[in-house]
């Protein structure tokens, strides 16, 4: 089975996707990747969405609300599943992933890079934005997100890569969806992921992008209006056989991934993959 990527561009609408993303969406033109509407699972917040995406639940089911009661996720997922498979995966994004999925609460001291086999992420690449306020976003840049996922592909060819990137999430707080802050920065990811998606297509990923939530126009999420459910998903992967025009469930993702991967999605992921 191929290896797979799967990108999440936190905070960023699928309406915004369109209109900012013009290599995505010239990839999408030119018919390297395919495009559809995904639907967020409720409540839109980030940790919560971050753990349905790879366990297939939504957070009324798996009990994860906010983003305050981090925990270590106690459902099967993506992570503990491909570790059970003897499989490999490496991780760059935010902090919430290595609470969630490493085994333990982050500490920006021990576990800014990790590499363990015998953790569920074995090779991961960690941000806090500790301090985080409205006159400093503490965002990583993007390029250089990119570079540590890709230097995690090179050296180590894991079989499933996660980059998360929070700076769609991180301006359109702070300067609301409407401004052109916002989507600047969205044009911006799409420029760095222009320069990792082919490398990782030439190593033999396949690559999916996506959101967790969205964004209203007062800089906030965690509702249900269509701005802050309605996400993209691309896939530069033919094996994904959902029809054109197709609303997609968030909770496909998860099991999606293991069948791409081969391994068999555990039975508390009841949505049918999308591949």
């Amino acid at each position: 089975m191929a290896k797979t990527c799967l990108i999440i561009i936190d905070g960023l609408r699928d309406d915004t996707a369109r209109k900012c993303c013009d290599w995505l969406m010239g990839s999408v033109a030119k018919g390297d990747a395919r495009l559809w509407t995904m639907q967020a699972c409720l409540p839109t917040i980030s940790a919560p969405l971050y753990e349905t995406i790879h366990t297939g639940l939504a957070p009324a089911d798996h009990g994860l609300m906010d983003n305050e009661g981090l925990r270590p996720c106690p459902h099967p997922n993506v992570f503990s599943a491909l570790q059970g498979a003897g499989k490999t995966s490496g991780v760059v994004g935010h902090s919430y992933f290595h609470s969630l999925f490493a085994g333990s609460t982050f500490d920006p001291f021990d576990h800014v890079e990790v590499d363990d086999p015998r953790s569920p992420i074995t090779h991961g690449r960690y941000y806090s934005m500790d301090g985080y306020d409205a006159d400093n976003a503490v965002q990583p840049a993007e390029v250089d997100l990119c570079g540590q996922l890709w230097g995690i592909a090179r050296r180590h060819a894991p079989d499933y890569l996660l980059l998360h990137s929070s700076s769609c999430d991180t301006l359109g707080h702070t300067h609301t969806e409407l401004g052109a802050a916002y989507e600047r920065q969205a044009g911006k990811v799409d420029k760095a992921l222009a320069q990792l998606i082919p490398r990782l297509r030439e190593a033999g990923y396949q690559v999916l992008i996506t959101a967790d939530h969205g964004m209203d126009e007062h800089g906030d999420h965690g509702g249900d209006a269509p701005s802050l459910v309605n996400v993209p998903f691309f896939a530069f992967d033919t094996a994904i056989t959902a029809p054109e025009g197709q609303v997609l469930d968030q909770r496909a993702l998860a099991p999606t991934i293991l069948s791409l991967l081969g391994v068999a999605a555990p039975d508390t992921m009841k949505a049918a993959p999308l591949a």
